[in-house]
């Protein structure tokens, strides 16, 4: 891309190739059991499903959508990246929901492994 402002990041680069802690990406390398939302339980968690729908991301959306419009659409936001610096600060700044969805896939995980390694309590009984 050509333009005189930003640098692509990490999590910029998960929420544009849908590649990152997102349920159908998960299940489809076979981290996860369901391509499910783990903030919402919608039965589909994509790159799209994070940006335009989910409800734990709404005070973000709000955010970016004052700055960039209301389509949230990936061709969109690819466009509006481009054109200004301002646009691209906010899409950006989405990278915070990838970080805390990245946090909330680790706790799952630390929790999985807990639970499996854990020896049986005899007190139980």
């Amino acid at each position: 891309m050509d333009r005189p402002h930003g640098r692509m990041s990490f999590h910029l680069t998960q929420v544009l190739a849908g590649h990152g802690c997102f349920g159908e990406y998960l299940h489809k390398i076979g981290k996860e059991l369901t391509a499910q939302c783990h903030h919402c339980d919608k039965e589909r968690d994509t790159a799209q499903h994070t940006l335009e729908f989910c409800p734990a991301w709404a005070e973000e959306r709000r955010a970016l959508t004052d700055k960039v419009g209301n389509d949230l659409s990936l061709p969109i936001i690819v466009n509006r990246m481009v054109e200004s610096d301002e646009a691209w600060k906010a899409i950006v700044s989405c990278g915070r929901i990838m970080l805390r969805k990245e946090m909330a896939e680790r706790e799952r995980e630390r929790r999985g492994r807990r639970e499996r390694h854990a020896a049986p309590n005899p007190e139980r009984r």
